[in-house]
């Protein structure tokens, strides 16, 4: 079983040492977002965990603290985009997070170290002008530091409209997607660097842009020297190329206070909850109450046997 640390919050940034905690006992209490009462048991022994995926726009708190993956297969996708403290309100400096993602890729190796510059949008003072000297100015510093960036262009979903309304913020339409993909095709390859889209229509197949897999069981195959059983995700949308993961965060915790994000329906709810965070509980910044039904997750290996290939 893969699983994601997370899409719905940023684990590394903010809550290592809860995670460290859930490795020593090797499992991991989540609540199902559909079903408060609902809580599912993941065991977390390396002999029953594939791999492990960690989303993160700053993972600097952990750094010193890689050791406790030893035992797992494991990448990072690193978001690093270069908006304003009004999009992203709660980051450190963009010079800090660079030498952030240098440092984790000095750790752990460029393979493990996925580019995320995502979501592109515009706004003021944020036209494709601006996104393309971002991106060279980014990928050149990031060169040899990762293999890969992924993009994505902004998604509406309701909760963020008023907050994208109030900045004056917009997505690109098809045309403007196109044009700016071009031109960040071209700075990628300067760079060596692959060049991807994450679950988007949009086909830039002619651009030498492929479809990502962020949740990628073939990479961590490559990583730990296996071959893995792929199966999609079929929770998430039609375009997603994710495998299967069980992703043990929790919404309305993340503090980076970015104005795009789906996981928070706002900074002060993000902020409330993260303070009921128990670095020694199962759940995140949560407890198990009496009516609360917990059921152990059935794990199902991917991974086959050991193979020279790799």
């Amino acid at each position: 079983m893969i699983i994601s640390a997370s899409r719905r919050t940023d684990i590394p940034a903010f809550y290592w040492n809860w995670f460290e905690e859930r490795l020593r006992e090797q499992f991991v209490l989540v609540r199902n977002p559909l079903n408060f009462h609902q809580v599912s048991r993941v065991a977390l022994q390396p002999e029953v965990i594939d791999g492990m995926v960690f989303w993160t726009k700053n993972p600097a708190p952990m750094l010193g603290q890689l050791s406790v993956l030893a035992p797992y297969v494991y990448y990072f996708q690193f978001t690093l985009n270069a908006y304003g403290q009004e999009i992203e309100s709660n980051l450190p400096t963009l010079r800090q997070r660079i030498k952030t993602f240098q440092r984790l890729s000095e750790l752990v190796g460029p393979a493990r170290v996925i580019w995320r510059y995502d979501p592109i949008l515009l706004g003021p003072g944020y036209d494709l002008d601006y996104h393309s000297t971002a991106f060279a100015e980014l990928a050149a510093q990031l060169a040899g530091s990762t293999r890969k960036c992924i993009i994505s262009f902004l998604d509406y979903y309701p909760k963020i409209n008023r907050r994208l309304q109030a900045l004056q913020l917009t997505g690109l339409t098809a045309a403007e997607q196109r044009q700016l993909a071009h031109r960040l095709a071209t700075i990628a390859r300067r760079y060596d660097l692959a060049l991807e889209t994450c679950a988007e229509k949009l086909e830039l197949a002619d651009l030498g842009i492929g479809h990502a897999r962020c949740i990628d069981a073939e990479l961590l195959g490559r990583l730990g020297g296996c071959r893995m059983t792929v199966v999609k995700d079929k929770n998430q949308r039609h375009e997603c190329g994710c495998a299967f993961s069980i992703d043990i965060g929790a919404y309305n915790t993340c503090l980076h206070g970015c104005c795009y994000c789906y996981a928070n329906h706002s900074q002060a709810q993000a902020q409330k909850q993260a303070a009921l965070l128990n670095s020694s509980a199962p759940l995140l910044c949560s407890t198990l109450r009496g009516d609360d039904k917990v059921t152990e997750r059935k794990m199902q290996l991917l991974r086959q046997a050991q193979t020279e290939l790799f």
